[in-house]
């Protein structure tokens, strides 16, 4: 009987085969995205542009030599606390939020691969036919191979944002950094959009955004966070070349450590 051909993975050879840029700071991260971030200017649902702007910047990283790994939220699509403020359950109204973000991920893995990023989606709520279950020891192997690993469904359990979901797999992956990726370029003292005198702070502590209720993620992710020394830098992805920049400690961000 013949022998099947191996499989060609020519593809994450190039992306392992880059080695990491002496610019670099930090070796692996994982990135928190919004699911509102995905949307654009649109009400609800995905915007390719923006999903494909978000892909490239990620590319680049990966170029540099950085391992990288993501979670991104569900709120485009829908949001466990809204639908448990309208009379549904909560636990149901949570696990169709899970869902929500594994529909983010696919289209950010389909996004990243035809950039030719090979990349992988891990769901916490097992769904062999569309993506592979989360397996920690695999995720690393995967980003050693310098594959991208989205993280899908949260923590897989209801009442935990996915927030702490990336705070999570942050610690779970031995993560150097968690970049959260916001609309602003910071973290302020409120929100600018709405407050002219709204302060930026290029430093916090992680008692500072405890204390102040900055609302730069939620307190348990915070808190995970501070337990296992990861710091937290938060900048906009919508400037162009963002991403890159922090790797290198450069351009507008906030450090929260």
């Amino acid at each position: 009987m013949p022998l099947s051909a191996p499989k060609d993975d020519t593809n994450d050879r190039k992306a392992a085969s880059h080695a990491l840029s002496p610019e670099v700071r930090y070796p692996r991260v994982l990135l928190k995205l919004s699911g509102e971030a995905l949307m654009g200017t649109r009400d609800y649902g995905l915007d390719s542009e923006i999903v494909d702007r978000v892909a490239a910047e990620i590319k680049t990283v990966v170029e540099m030599g950085v391992e990288v790994c993501a979670v991104i939220g569900g709120g485009n699509i829908f949001r466990g606390v809204s639908g448990a403020a309208q009379g549904m359950d909560r636990a149901t109204a949570d696990y169709m939020g899970m869902l929500a973000t594994v529909i983010n991920a696919l289209a950010m893995q389909n996004a990243l691969e035809k950039i030719g990023v090979p990349t992988r989606v891990q769901s916490a709520i097992p769904m062999s036919s569309v993506c592979e279950a989360y397996i920690r020891r695999r995720a690393i192997r995967h980003m050693e191979k310098g594959r991208v690993v989205i993280f899908a469904a949260g923590t897989g359990n209801p009442f935990f944002t996915t927030d702490s979901a990336a705070a999570l797999r942050a610690s779970e992956m031995q993560c150097d950094a968690l970049l959260k990726a916001t609309k602003v370029d910071g973290v302020y003292s409120a929100d600018p959009a709405k407050d002219k005198n709204a302060v930026r702070y290029d430093k916090l502590s992680y008692m500072d955004v405890l204390a102040q209720d900055l609302q730069v993620m939620d307190t348990s992710a915070i808190s995970l966070a501070r337990q296992s020394h990861i710091p937290i830098l938060v900048f906009s992805i919508f400037t162009h070349g963002a991403f890159a920049e922090v790797m290198k400690g450069k351009g507008k961000f906030t450090l929260v450590s």
